[in-house]
């Protein structure tokens, strides 16, 4: 999990990850952190190794401990506009720009995206940089969370269950009450006319 943090020891490092890639609703979020290496938490790793409950409990940590964080949500029409891939590089972009602090090395979980600073597209990154892992954490309940408050507004979806996957249950429910304003149009032409 720090083999890459040591590589780049001495030097100030970020890493990126997304959540809601694959989603027929809702945004992807994408979050950037900048972890000390003098007070590493315990626990950290691929946001889907974690069960949700550590997930939260990770989540808050991680926003105390960091030395910079952003989070920032790409919404279901531009990803409809410049498709998912453009959409997620655009999301790491501006959470990489609204950092605090200005990042030596950027370690990314397999996306390449234009920016000034140097980067390492890492495979798997979440389950290999502890950076990446602590953004990919942040990301996915900070996106998890959001889509059980729409559950609220639009609760024939069963939102707060699936988080916009396509689940039997979504699709059912969206054949049966057509789409809402979150659903991604590109995502969901097999199932609504």
């Amino acid at each position: 999990m720090l083999d890459y943090e040591k590589k780049y020891k001495g030097k100030v490092i970020a890493g990126i990850d997304e959540a809601g890639r694959g989603p027929l609703a809702g945004p992807v979020v994408c979050a950037c952190a900048v972890m000390p290496m003098d007070n590493i938490i315990e626990g950290v790793n691929d946001s889907k190794k974690l069960s949700a409950k550590k997930r939260e409990e990770l989540y808050d940590k991680i926003k105390k401990v960091a030395i910079s964080y952003s989070i920032v949500e790409v919404d279901e029409k531009t990803i409809d506009k410049i498709n998912i891939l453009q959409a997620t590089k655009l999301g790491m972009k501006k959470a990489l720009e609204t950092l605090s602090v200005k990042p030596d090395i950027v370690l990314i979980d397999a996306v390449k995206i234009d920016c000034r600073v140097p980067q390492e597209n890492i495979i798997k990154g979440d389950a290999l940089s502890y950076n990446i892992a602590a953004a990919s954490i942040l990301a996915k309940v900070y996106r998890d969370r959001m889509m059980v408050e729409l559950d609220k507004k639009y609760p024939q979806y069963g939102f707060a269950k699936h988080k916009g996957y396509g689940t039997k249950a979504h699709i059912e429910a969206l054949k049966k009450y057509g789409k809402c304003e979150l659903h991604r149009d590109t995502f969901i032409k097999k199932f609504v006319k």
